[in-house]
């Protein structure tokens, strides 16, 4: 059974760099219907991509580069854009007269993902994803093969952001579920939406790491007029009283005053705040199986 992962899982590993090792062992490939992966060197004026398998040149065509829906062109920024970066694809032909040439299809090998693995998947599922790009609205993940996904910005943490570059950086292996989909139609693929938040816990489960008279690292996520929003955990925030010398982004140390269950509240006494970038551990409350509840709860 195949098993899709981000681009980029599969470049370092033995099986594929034999795969890629010799004419043979790419001749076999090619009739396994293997995925492999490798790096693009460079991109001609006609947009082809090229590659090189121990003096063997490989060539990924435009048309071959990405699915597409129907009746939309890729564009050449992303055609371009994958030049020294992983690419996954499938052998689509070997030339072996008068010199070997292999020809490759990233299009057909992201086409086998979406057929025998994203179809597959019912909201809630839990999957790996890697963030490709951050954007103010959310971040986008390769979910399979390059298949991009979004996780909309109230979707990435409980604890509110400004931007996702808050809680994500560009190539993060990060784990997701499955928000919404819509159904696949003619010459369409059927988008996948994303969740990340609920996978971090309930309030209950990131307060039980916490307990009053601690001091901690928190980070400072707003600062409103009655007072001031400081995250503990990516799904846990308290508030301590206002201040004028601290601003949002801000790393700190507060002591935990009191924690409320009954009201889902945690009184803060700000310590100290420092102007370096902060960042607390993300720990996943649930890495597998399916999450059915998206409602952020006290247990």
């Amino acid at each position: 059974m195949t098993t899709f992962f981000p681009e980029g899982n599969l470049l370092r590993t033995g099986e594929n760099k034999a795969a890629l090792s010799s004419l043979a062992a790419l001749e076999k490939a090619m009739d396994g219907e293997k995925l492999l992966e490798a790096v693009a060197l460079r991109c001609e004026p006609d947009l082809t991509l090229l590659f090189d398998f121990n003096g063997i040149p490989g060539y990924l065509p435009k048309e071959e580069v990405a699915l597409t829906e129907e009746g939309c062109e890729l564009r050449d920024i992303a055609v371009i854009t994958r030049v020294g970066k992983p690419c996954v694809f499938l052998i689509d032909r070997i030339d072996p007269y008068p010199e070997p040439r292999v020809f490759l299809s990233r299009k057909k090998a992201q086409e086998k993902c979406l057929n025998e693995y994203l179809d597959t998947l019912e909201v809630g599922d839990i999957l790996p994803a890697k963030v490709t790009h951050l954007e103010p609205f959310g971040a986008f993940c390769d979910i399979g093969c390059g298949i991009p996904s979004l996780i909309s910005i109230d979707c990435i943490s409980v604890s509110r952001i400004s931007h996702p570059s808050d809680r994500f950086f560009t190539g993060e292996e990060i784990l997701c579920a499955v928000k919404a989909r819509d159904d696949r139609k003619l010459g369409r693929r059927g988008r996948i939406s994303l969740t990340h938040k609920e996978l971090l816990g309930t309030w209950q489960q990131n307060a039980d790491r916490f307990r009053a008279g601690q001091t901690v690292m928190g980070i400072v996520r707003s600062v409103e007029s009655y007072g001031i929003f400081i995250e503990l955990a990516p799904n846990l925030a308290g508030l301590a009283e206002w201040r004028d010398d601290v601003k949002p982004g801000d790393g700190c140390s507060v002591y935990i005053k009191s924690i409320i269950p009954q009201k889902m509240k945690i009184k803060l006494v700000l310590i100290d705040t420092f102007r370096s970038p902060a960042t607390l551990p993300t720990e996943y409350f649930i890495r597998e199986g399916n999450v059915r509840d998206f409602h952020y709860q006290t247990t």
